[in-house]
């Protein structure tokens, strides 16, 4: 009770500040909603379904993984600072509640960064989610920005020293990634002619509640398909998981949980079929009603399983500006982007990347990402135990379900050779 009150009068104060200085003023004819802050991820889970179609429909045949959360907030970053028709392309992409006022997302996201570094200080598993615009310094920026963004906003000096300031915003990167994500942009990303950079950092290292005994882990074959098969390390353990076999999306469902009881892991594991690509088949079913019953624990059951998980670690690098397009970000990406809450010159993005690393181990995980813009067998209640082995290509997801938000998602279709 003593911590909620403290929280509340932390938020308080940053709102009370926000109201004198803020590009974002709450009470210019509405009074700001009450639900800012829940809404604030309202539609983070349908955008996270819809970015994981998007990236596997752009690459099809890859293995995939990257942080929804991440590209969330980038174009958070973005809509904050866009108006007219780019807000709104900006809105709907993000499945923000149409009823919000700007000022109401605004201050709901200052709620949600301080209430997150308050909560993390004593948690077993290490999460953190920063965001930084880099304005060039002789681009004229709102004084209310200044305000609004201590933390966020920084100036280079993109005319005369644009290497310089591509590597002091990697070194950025590499730092609240833990030396994971290194290099986001490469040489020639920038230059001269650069204006603005929007770049988030999110980095995650939890330890399983249930961990694979490293003794256990040994050589096994994974199927790429129904005709070509693999060598893998796979990971091993028994223990009380919960666990359904969907009808609707006609797959395993397991939930995997960290420790601390806040973010779990969940897979999705298909079947194999000899008339249709499982995986695509699956993701076609995977609703956001659907996945909303896997991770609300709607029908998820704790059973003793056996699992077979395999050992691997995977980056990816990703072009972000064909499959944001196809999201419907509209003028984002062109000349005639609006960005009029940062500044009253004419500035815009060229481009995107988003770069996602994940390594998995016996003990736990750990993943980072960064994004810039320039045989079925169905189980009965007489089973036991569930044998669940991930030796076919599956979905996952490393979900927060107290924010309930999509942290990272990915497709493992392969598993890479060197492990």
């Amino acid at each position: 009770m003593k911590i909620t009150f403290a929280i509340a009068l932390l938020a308080a104060a940053v709102f009370k500040e926000s109201q004198q200085q803020s590009c974002f003023q709450p009470f210019e004819g509405h009074q700001p909603s009450r639900s800012g802050h829940a809404d604030l991820y309202s539609g983070q889970q349908e955008f996270s379904l819809n970015l994981l179609n998007a990236i596997n429909k752009v690459l099809p045949n890859e293995n995939l993984f990257f942080s929804p959360y991440s590209t969330y907030h980038a174009l958070l970053m973005a809509y904050f600072l866009s108006g007219k028709q780019t807000e709104q392309y900006l809105k709907k992409v993000l499945r923000l509640n149409p009823t919000q006022e700007k000022s109401d997302i605004y201050a709901a996201y200052k709620t949600d960064k301080l209430l997150t570094q308050i909560l993390s200080r004593d948690l077993p598993y290490e999460f953190n989610s920063a965001n930084k615009f880099y304005v060039e310094q002789k681009v004229p920026v709102k004084e209310c920005i200044f305000y609004d963004f201590p933390q966020e906003l920084e100036r280079k000096d993109f005319a005369t020293s644009p290497e310089a300031a591509r590597v002091s915003i990697n070194n950025w990167v590499e730092n609240i990634t833990h030396h994971m994500i290194k290099d986001l942009l490469p040489p020639g990303t920038i230059d001269a002619q650069t204006d603005l950079v929007l770049v988030n950092a999110a980095y995650f290292k939890g330890l399983w509640e249930n961990k694979f005994p490293p003794e256990a882990t040994k050589p096994d074959v994974f199927y790429v398909s129904p005709t070509k098969q693999i060598t893998v390390q796979m990971m091993h353990v028994e223990g009380t998981f919960k666990h359904d076999v969907s009808e609707t999306l006609r797959a395993h469902i397991l939930e995997m949980p960290y420790q601390g009881g806040n973010i779990s892991m969940y897979i999705i594991l298909p079947p194999w079929s000899n008339t249709e690509n499982s995986i695509e088949a699956t993701l076609k079913k995977l609703t956001l009603e659907n996945f909303k019953s896997i991770v609300d624990n709607e029908h998820l059951i704790p059973k003793t399983v056996q699992v077979a998980f395999p050992k691997f670690s995977l980056e990816t690098t990703l072009e972000m500006t064909p499959i944001l397009d196809f999201l419907g970000v509209g003028n984002l990406f062109t000349s005639n982007a609006d960005f009029s809450e940062l500044t009253s010159k004419k500035v815009s993005l060229g481009e995107g990347v988003h770069k996602a690393r994940i390594e998995i181990n016996e003990q736990g995980s750990q993943a980072a990402a960064a994004t810039s813009f320039f045989t079925f067998r169905m189980m009965g209640d007489e089973d036991d135990i569930v044998n669940v082995t991930c030796n076919k290509p599956f979905i996952y997801f490393i979900y927060n379900r107290k924010a309930k938000t999509v942290l990272f998602s990915g497709l493992l279709k392969s598993p890479p050779s060197n492990q």
